[in-house]
């Protein structure tokens, strides 16, 4: 279905774009990406995998994560509990944006792919402590890219940890109003070390796969998750996955899919396969935007959009 001299046709074209982007240097270590690096893999059900562009590079998760948590703490704790804590709504605001925490009553994150809402959810990932909690979700990422090597990266986390001000306050005022109930520096390094969980593409499109196949590992049929728990976390791609883009996103592409500010981007096509996409150069809103360029050409080369 896919050819790999058409993919890597794709990456030299989305390429041209990379100038209009920026890397986020907001993050001391993410700063040090290569604006102009893109890469991509697709990830098949029949496990093989079309690649272009340089795929042995990690990239750490970030946003990305938090499709990962949701489904780890809705598996903890069911979908009733967690819905208590975190909206289902979209968002027309930033994904670090504190406004709507103030306006909505009663006060809890709109939903969980904004800072505040992946915040209330880390919070929810169950242990008694910060590294019993941390090996768990990376013991799930592990069975989910089945990669029983995959770690975070000490530097990405120690440069977020130190940086993430806005993030702290958005963790004050949610304690403020019990949405949370942790110390704030202990939730501030469990969830700077979810988002420098690092991978390859390849790892990426795995992740991406498993949702495709509704929670289901296509090679050892093991169900890695309940389809509705991959049901809810592929809707909230669609709606919420690219930030205050989403709905764009939606209509020119048309793939349940998730970005974080490193340049990554997970998608996942039903039932066809999942990509995994590295491209550090960011658009305003804070995703990909050669992977997007990159993710627009598949899209209309192969009829992906799932509308």
């Amino acid at each position: 279905m896919y050819e790999k001299e058409e993919l890597i046709r794709f990456v030299q074209e989305a390429k041209k774009y990379g100038h209009q982007g920026k890397v986020a240097s907001y993050i001391p270590a993410l700063g040090k990406a290569n604006p102009n690096d893109l890469s991509i893999a697709i990830y098949m059900p029949d496990g093989r995998i079309i690649d272009a562009g340089d795929v042995t590079v990690k990239v750490t998760l970030q946003s990305i994560s938090k499709i990962i948590a949701l489904a780890l703490v809705i598996m903890d704790h069911g979908e009733k509990e967690v819905f208590q804590k975190v909206g289902m709504e979209p968002t027309g605001d930033p994904f670090h944006s504190i406004a709507k925490l103030e306006e909505t009553q009663p006060t809890k994150p709109l939903n969980p792919m904004i800072n505040a809402g992946a915040l209330a959810v880390t919070h929810m990932i169950s242990g008694r402590t910060v590294k019993e909690r941390l090996q768990r979700l990376i013991r799930f990422v592990r069975k989910l890219t089945g990669n029983p090597t995959i770690s975070y990266s000490q530097e990405v986390a120690q440069s977020e940890f130190e940086t993430a001000f806005l993030n702290r306050s958005l963790c004050y005022f949610l304690r403020q109003h019990n949405i949370i109930n942790e110390d704030v520096e202990d939730l501030m390094e469990l969830y700077t070390k979810q988002c420098a969980i690092e991978m390859t593409c390849i790892d990426l499109a795995r992740i991406g796969l498993v949702f495709a196949m509704d929670g289901r590992d296509p090679f050892t049929e093991e169900e890695i998750m309940p389809l509705d728990v991959a049901r809810i976390c592929k809707t909230f791609m669609v709606t919420c996955g690219m930030y205050n883009a989403s709905g764009e996103f939606a209509i020119k592409i048309g793939i349940p899919a998730k970005s974080g500010v490193s340049g990554g981007i997970l998608a996942s096509v039903p039932k066809r396969c999942g990509i995994g996409i590295f491209g550090p150069a960011l658009d305003d809103k804070g995703n990909s935007l050669t992977g997007i360029k990159l993710l627009e050409f598949l899209s209309k080369t192969y009829s992906l959009s799932i509308f």
